[in-house]
């Protein structure tokens, strides 16, 4: 297997890969602030450091060599339709009575889309290595902050930045692990990841993230997935990944990644294509959790468009006006009824038929991570089913 591609499909990261590999460059203290060839320039405070930095190791590519989105436009839900397949995952934030959607065939080559939805900054992230597409607010500590991507990877996660104080943050945990805010932590948003055709039916009148990003070298790379059968390995690749996690699920297992009030859950996506709803409580919340079994992934095929059909899920809170409801499957065609009312809901959570028709579920912020992604910052999570 080899994710070093020529074509359409380089990526900044394919490059590194190989001399990486090789070289297996471990990152030690006294190394974090540069890269192998010395040419990066930092203003972090390495005097504080949350974690261990030996588990922070070189991605390969330099500070920025994965540029982020900065001025981000976008267009029309029926433009957009011209080059995204129904099957693709985009991820969805709504905030303030807007919606914007973020594909991910887009994402995958930046990681990173600084941005204000309904009026609140935020940023919207992807990592392909954990498959973590988180969205967090990005007003912190009196400033507003934009991220970029530091070139390094920690347990194969992310490790964004801020451009204010340059303090490295986690990106699966949104906590600050390097700089002036280590062990403080960022505010998660909603983001579920959902199949483009629900987006089409659900939210017509979203703002979808245009290809015209202010990188034209791209534009013939949309599309296209530079980590071509990356999750139809055994497990991560081990010059980034070198953890211990329990083997309770396989390690490239996608879950329904849940934390609230200090208690963590995992929804194996495996007992989901069994039965496409899961209720549980989280840290005393009652939730709920629907799946689509029909989104493709965007580590498969080379064409993300051509991958094999892995799912994706949306949550919410269950209680409505003071009552908690329970869910069931309704037909074929992604919806859900709750045996309450007998009222169907959308994937979008929305209540579109009976007595609470109009009603909308309160989104619960969520990841669709790998099983070893989530157990590695997560280790005493439950698993639900098991």
């Amino acid at each position: 297997m080899s994710f070093a591609r020529t074509g359409p499909a380089m990526h900044p990261f394919a490059p590194y890969l190989r001399s990486v590999l090789t070289a297996a460059l471990a990152v030690a203290a006294c190394a974090l602030p540069g890269d192998a060839s010395g040419q990066e320039s930092w203003k972090t405070d390495f005097s504080k450091v949350a974690v261990d930095p030996a588990e922070i190791v070189s991605g390969g590519p330099p500070k920025d060599g994965i540029p982020a989105i900065d001025h981000p436009k976008f267009v029309s839900v029926k433009e957009a339709g011209r080059f995204i397949d129904d099957d693709e995952p985009v991820a969805v934030v709504r905030r303030g009575g807007e919606v914007k959607v973020y594909p991910l065939q887009i994402l995958i080559w930046h990681e990173i889309v600084n941005d204000v939805v309904g009026g609140v900054p935020v940023t919207v992230t992807y990592c392909p290595l954990c498959n973590t597409t988180l969205a967090f607010d990005r007003r912190f500590d009196g400033k507003v902050l934009d991220f970029g991507t530091t070139g390094r990877l920690r347990h194969s996660d992310l490790i964004m930045y801020d451009r204010q104080t340059e303090t490295w943050w986690q990106q699966a945990t949104g906590e600050g692990i390097v700089g002036t805010y280590a062990g403080r932590r960022l505010t998660f948003v909603p983001s579920p990841v959902m199949r483009w055709r629900e987006v089409k039916r659900e939210l017509p009148d979203a703002k979808v993230l245009s290809r015209d990003t202010g990188y034209p070298a791209y534009r013939t790379r949309y599309g296209f997935n530079p980590y071509q059968g990356y999750d139809t390995r055994k497990g991560p690749m081990e010059w980034t990944f070198r953890a211990q996690v329990s083997e309770a699920l396989p390690r490239m297992e996608r879950v329904v990644a849940l934390h609230e009030n200090g208690e963590s859950w995992a929804v194996p996506f495996s007992a989901l294509a069994e039965r496409p709803v899961a209720e549980l409580e989280v840290g005393g919340e009652p939730v709920v959790v629907f799946y689509d079994p029909g989104t493709v992934s965007s580590v498969d095929a080379r064409r993300i468009m051509n991958s094999r059909k892995v799912g994706s899920s949306a949550v919410y809170k269950r209680t409505v006006g003071g009552r908690t409801l329970s869910f069931e499957p309704a037909g074929e065609d992604g919806r859900f009824r709750d045996r309450e009312t007998g009222s169907i809901w959308n994937f979008a959570g929305r209540a579109v038929e009976g007595p609470l028709a109009g009603t909308q579920l309160e989104e619960v912020p969520h990841g669709n991570h790998f099983w070893f992604a989530w157990a590695v910052f997560r280790p005493d999570t439950k698993v639900w089913g098991r």
